[in-house]
């Protein structure tokens, strides 16, 4: 069963960059090809590659509207495809290798951004990551409050870390840059411990569906 990487989609042309190195990592790690595809914005579309027996992972940091309902309805309920839950928490372990390689320190203030969602349940996602992190607070770029900066702001005579709960670079983690925190952590990419999950998801999916 091949393996589809389902991905939100972006209009800023380092998004794709981001998802066929974290494809290429999968793709080195299972004997089966693995295929990108995006829920939105971009070609091709989840639906266009079910085309028989597949394993679809959501590349998702929470599980909103597109998780939810979009990728499935793609998928159609074709009983010859499985439709695993998103990375959600299990990224946590990859965005706080980030936050150290960015610099932080030992008694940093640690403010969790994220994009946001109008899913009640993304956000308490989310939250939990941020609890899991061990951040103080959690900001938002887009589709909730607070925003980041006025998170920041509002920690200021301590030094403040801003840990990335962002798949890839672009408009969202580009606006990090001037949120008057001391150390931005880049977004997870590529990195060996987000690859792990996604490669966990496939196996574990292809078990279930064997037993």
């Amino acid at each position: 069963m091949k393996l589809v990487l389902a991905f939100h989609g972006t209009r800023d042309p380092r998004g794709p960059v981001v998802c066929a190195e974290i494809a290429a990592a999968v793709q080195a790690l299972v004997d089966v090809p693995v295929v990108v595809a995006y829920a939105d914005v971009r070609e091709p579309s989840v639906r266009s590659v079910v085309d028989g027996p597949c394993v679809v992972v959501p590349v998702f940091l929470a599980a909103g509207y597109h998780v939810r309902v979009d990728i499935p309805e793609q998928i159609g309920g074709r009983p010859d495809v499985v439709l695993t839950s998103p990375v959600a928490l299990d990224a946590v372990p990859a965005v706080r290798d980030r936050l150290r390689e960015a610099g932080f320190r030992r008694g940093d203030a640690v403010v969790l951004a994220a994009a946001g969602s109008s899913d009640a349940r993304a956000l308490a996602t989310v939250r939990r990551a941020a609890a899991l992190l061990g951040a103080s607070a959690v900001g938002y770029v887009a589709t909730a409050t607070p925003r980041v900066p006025d998170v920041v702001a509002g920690m200021r005579g301590r030094r403040v870390a801003v840990a990335s709960w962002l798949l890839a670079p672009g408009v969202f983690h580009g606006s990090l840059a001037a949120c008057g925190a001391d150390v931005v952590a880049e977004p997870v990419g590529a990195h060996p411990l987000l690859v792990d999950v996604l490669v966990r998801r496939y196996y574990e999916a292809r078990l279930s569906r064997t037993a």
